[in-house]
């Protein structure tokens, strides 16, 4: 018998959110590994706060809303507002009732910019990292670095000479051009009373440049959408664009991002970074600890630093004039640590493709710095289910 097509005008319905998400969901171990790292942060986010006052969005609900971004691919906070209106995974894993109202977009964007810093971000990484059942996960001795360029938010039309003044931000649409015999004014008598609307010129409006035979750097050159990015390539092959570096200190264990950075793109920031991020992960550490490296870090200055450091350095050798020799590359750890590192780019792939990282939303070396760990961190909670189940 055929279904009638009618409307049920239910009075009320009673909804458990927690009973809609399906028992072996992996969003379910996700929110509970990622509630108890927000559990242990709560004295972080107390001084973060005064005690009076209208009552802000709460952090643990800032810092889920902005997981759920990047591990769902939602580019805007418009978009992620608009999907936790009538999406209930979102909303359960948020933490919104299903009668709670969803915030204004600009409101959670100003709450979550506040919050969401660089040492908060690491702050969660390492909440998360340091959680019962993911510590058993890492690797204490066994590390592989990295780094990636960031593309910055800003085109290439924008870099221009630092001496060129900048026009001014509200220009507005610009008109047609004036013909000689117009009046300069008109008087009240002539004036009409609505002033019709410039008509905009659209042959001014994102011009051709022509960079042929133009010789820029980052010393006489700077971009006026992001002052920070910095014109940049690592291979020969691609042309050079505005970008950041980002930086990835992975555990040889299960692939575990367990450090993140960012910096202004230049030739030294990878194996200053490194150093930076092995002794914020491993400070004043007596454990004989490795590092896999490609060619890039195969530098003597770098190698020497490492070993000061009492860690092994497994950098992959160049053709000529390598920093390594015999006495690391006989050991076995040596070419498993070379096999090993090369996994360290299937997080980068995840940040650019998932995570939208491949281009930065974001100007400003701090706030990029702050998104590119926290997706990072979201890409070691996407790994966390299957690894776990194993």
């Amino acid at each position: 018998m055929r279904g009638t097509d009618e409307k049920s005008g239910s009075l009320f319905s009673y909804v458990d959110l927690e009973e809609c998400i399906p028992a072996r969901h992996p969003l379910r171990k996700i929110r509970q590994v990622v509630t108890d790292a927000l559990a242990s942060l709560d004295g972080d986010f107390d001084h973060l706060y005064v005690d009076f006052g209208r009552p802000s969005i709460a952090p643990e609900r800032l810092i889920r809303a902005s997981l759920l971004q990047i591990l769902f691919s939602v580019r805007s906070k418009r978009q992620l507002m608009e999907q936790m209106q009538y999406n209930l995974l979102f909303r359960w894993f948020v933490g919104l009732g299903i009668d709670d109202p969803v915030w204004v977009p600009t409101v959670f964007t100003k709450n979550r910019d506040r919050l969401l810093t660089t040492e908060m971000s690491r702050k969660v990484m390492s909440a998360i990292l340091a959680h019962r059942e993911v510590a058993p996960l890492l690797s204490d001795d066994h590390f592989s670095v990295d780094g990636t360029l960031i593309k910055a938010w800003a085109s290439m039309k924008s870099f221009k000479p630092k001496a060129e003044s900048t026009p001014p931000e509200d220009e507005g649409p610009g008109g047609p051009p004036a013909q000689d015999n117009a009046p300069d004014m008109q008087t009240a008598e002539t004036k009409p009373e609505t002033t019709p609307m410039p008509q905009p010129n659209h042959r001014n409006r994102n011009a051709e440049v022509d960079f042929k035979g133009e010789k820029r750097s980052n010393k006489t050159h700077a971009s006026t959408s992001d002052a920070e990015a910095r014109l940049y390539k690592k291979s020969a092959g691609p042309g050079a664009v505005l970008c950041f570096m980002g930086h990835a200190l992975m555990e040889n264990r299960n692939g575990l991002i367990v450090q993140g950075d960012l910096t202004q793109a230049d030739g030294h920031a990878e194996r200053k970074a490194a150093l930076d991020m092995l002794h914020r992960h491993s400070p004043g550490s007596t454990r004989k600890l490795t590092l896999g490296t490609d060619k890039a870090y195969d530098v003597a200055g770098f190698v020497a630093d490492l070993r000061q450091a009492c860690v092994t350095p497994h950098v992959a050798q160049k053709s000529r004039h390598s920093a390594i020799d015999g006495r690391t590359t006989r050991h076995k750890g040596y070419a498993l640590s070379i096999k090993l590192r090369k996994r360290i780019e299937e997080p980068f792939g995840w940040a650019k493709t998932v995570g939208g990282m491949a281009q930065t939303v974001y100007r400003g070396v701090e706030r990029v710095r702050s998104r590119f760990i926290l997706t990072l961190a979201a890409g070691n909670l996407a790994r966390l289910p299957r690894l776990l189940a194993a």
